[in-house]
């Protein structure tokens, strides 16, 4: 009991230091935030939340506790309960470490920016958010939390607002995810009818689920987890600061939607329609996100597309009826991600803000800490064995080949494994070896203690992070697989396949003669034509139909054909029958005079 009542309390204790530095300036004007301020609250809440985590792991204790509740409804209760479980505190101390490497490295990267107090008040305003969504065990607290990280994440992208890009990929962002809001309402709604309760345990100990709520939660997750038809918004993000990337894409934001479906995963565990669907739009969008990377120029575009993909693989092990490996996957991919943006805004300064990797070359011996830890991130996404990587992606593949499910959705995700592969090596390839090809006059600087700290600290983590969570927190629901060595190492073969067929093509990059366009190339650098369709063709093609039925159907049919001209034309018609009797002709009037008078003899007899 005392372990616990610890527990609870530092968990308790965490959230509140995180708080300080927006209800500190509220209570008095003369205390103002800096964004050194703000990163060591980050750093301290860090090393409180490991109290807990350490209680876990030794005691292997979950509390759920319930503060506050709201009665709207007279038979409907809201109370604001917290779930200490594995999932939470284990999350807690990887997104607080991941956000205080990202912070001190944008005191750094936004030290000139005329507002940067307010910017990392927003940082940790959607830091908080994600906490608040992770902790909670209440769909109307966890709904807090989504909307908050959904709306810090709009102003964040639109931190440069004069830049009209900016501004789009910011509306793009909140309108995706207004799609993926409705479903998560529409679920709600349909929980508080029948099950009369958002209490996630309680939900949780229903028998069977209908289909229906559950893809209201399938839409939620695809939209804040950028899958398959609800992807362009993430790449768009590019246009946000690099720190505001790295937080966005490693540990807040795209992997709440992912977390939803883990902690209602109980909803889904009998519904084999719902688990399938998973599992084909994850292999979907990890395929897409991949071969979309493979063209790309842009190193942060890069980097989100791989994002992208990673989030399809969660959700195709969502598929599989495997949360807890989902999860692992979300924990060790925050590291590399994070560590790989950052070693791209590092790049992207240090090169006054040039972010195509043609133009770069030969940095290996300019900045050699940044790009080390640049290939430890890519080894690492890879699933190179034995980094961060290497303990969920090979499991996850594991677990797919050893499935008696989708075949379509294993050569799916395989393929995209192995594309991994391919544009990871390229940009490894293109940005640091080879010829220089870089302004002479460039600035080069990673010396800054904010740069290298931060970079070296994910890269350890990169590193070490996957050994040790599955050797001290280990997935209590993955059940143990015995397989072939051909299965055992597919994974390794699909990638090693990927490696060589980068290598083979970066040698085609040597030729000087321009390569020929094919259909292939053109869909992946073209985003799978999916931004002309969605965003020009189906909106001018609605908008020209409207038009059409607007002035030529209403205005031309209606107002027009039925109207003022119509009513002309009857009397027109009306008036010439009328008039085409009176012709003239006696012999035509008496025969018509004499026929009339025959019919109504007829009709009195």
């Amino acid at each position: 009991m005392d372990q616990m009542l610890i527990m609870n309390t530092f968990m308790l204790l965490t959230l509140a230091v995180l708080c300080t530095p927006i209800i500190f300036p509220m209570l008095s004007s003369s205390l103002k935030n800096t964004p050194t301020i703000i990163t060591n609250t980050v750093k301290t809440s860090f090393l409180i939340s490991l109290i807990p985590m350490t209680i876990y792991i030794h005691s292997g204790m979950e509390s759920l506790t319930s503060f506050w509740e709201w009665k709207f409804i007279m038979n409907f209760k809201i109370p604001i309960s917290l779930t200490m479980d594995f999932y939470s505190l284990t999350f807690f101390p990887i997104a607080l470490f991941v956000s205080w490497s990202i912070l001190q490295f944008a005191t750094w990267y936004m030290a000139s920016d005329p507002h940067v107090a307010k910017f990392f008040t927003f940082l940790l305003l959607f830091l908080i958010a994600m906490l608040i969504l992770i902790i909670s065990n209440n769909l109307f607290l966890l709904f807090i939390g989504w909307e908050g990280v959904g709306i810090m994440s709009f102003l964040l992208i639109s931190w440069w607002h004069g830049r009209a890009e900016a501004n789009t990929a910011a509306l793009q962002a909140v309108l995706y995810n207004r799609v993926g809001d409705v479903g998560l309402i529409l679920c709600m709604a349909w929980l508080a009818s029948t099950m009369n309760t958002w209490e996630i345990q309680q939900i949780s100990s229903q028998d069977q689920t209908p289909t229906l709520p559950l893809l209201g939660l399938i839409l939620a997750a695809a939209g804040k987890s950028a899958q398959f038809g609800l992807h362009p918004w993430l790449p768009a993000a590019m246009e946000g600061p690099t720190p505001v990337s790295a937080l966005l894409h490693s540990s807040t934001m795209v992997v709440a939607g992912i977390f939803l479906l883990i902690r209602t995963h109980p909803l889904f565990h009998n519904n084999p329609t719902a688990l399938s669907l998973c599992l084909c739009l994850g292999a979907l969008s990890t395929l897409f996100a991949a071969t979309c990377a493979l063209t790309q120029n842009d190193i942060k575009k890069i980097i989100a597309f791989s994002t992208s993909s990673q989030l399809g693989l969660m959700m195709v092990t969502i598929g599989l009826n495997l949360p807890h490996l989902a999860f692992l996957h979300i924990s060790t991919h925050a590291f590399f991600k994070a560590m790989l943006f950052l070693c791209s805004g590092s790049i992207i300064h240090s090169l006054n803000g040039e972010q195509d990797i043609r133009k770069m070359g030969g940095l290996q011996k300019m900045l050699p800490t940044t790009t080390s830890c640049l290939t430890i991130g890519n080894l690492a996404l890879m699933g190179t064995p034995f980094l961060a990587g290497f303990y969920s992606k090979d499991q996850i593949i594991e677990s797919l080949n050893t499935s008696y499910l989708n075949a379509w959705a294993l050569v799916l995700t395989l393929l995209a494994t192995s594309f991994t592969a391919v544009y990871t090596i390229r940009m490894t390839l293109l940005v640091q070896t080879g010829y220089v090809r870089i302004p002479p006059l460039t600035p080069m600087n990673e010396n800054n203690p904010a740069v290298l700290s931060s970079i070296t600290r994910l890269a350890l983590g990169s590193i070490v992070a996957g050994f040790l969570i599955t050797s001290y927190i280990p997935p209590a629901k993955t059940p143990p697989m015995t397989m072939p060595l051909s299965i055992k190492v597919t994974a390794l073969v699909v990638t090693l396949l990927g490696i060589i067929l980068a290598l083979e093509l970066s040698k085609l990059t040597q030729a000087l003669i321009l390569p020929k366009q094919n259909r292939f190339s053109n869909f992946s650098t073209a985003l799978g034509y999916f931004n002309p369709l969605v965003h020009r063709f189906i909106p001018t093609k609605m908008l020209s139909g409207g038009q059409n039925i607007a002035s030529h159907l209403i205005d031309l049919s209606w107002f027009k054909l039925l109207g003022p001209e119509g009513l002309a034309n009857l009397q027109m018609m009306a008036s010439k029958t009328a008039t085409s009797f009176h012709t003239g002709l006696i012999k035509a009037y008496l025969g018509s005079f004499a026929l009339s008078i025959f019919i109504i003899l007829l009709s009195t007899y």
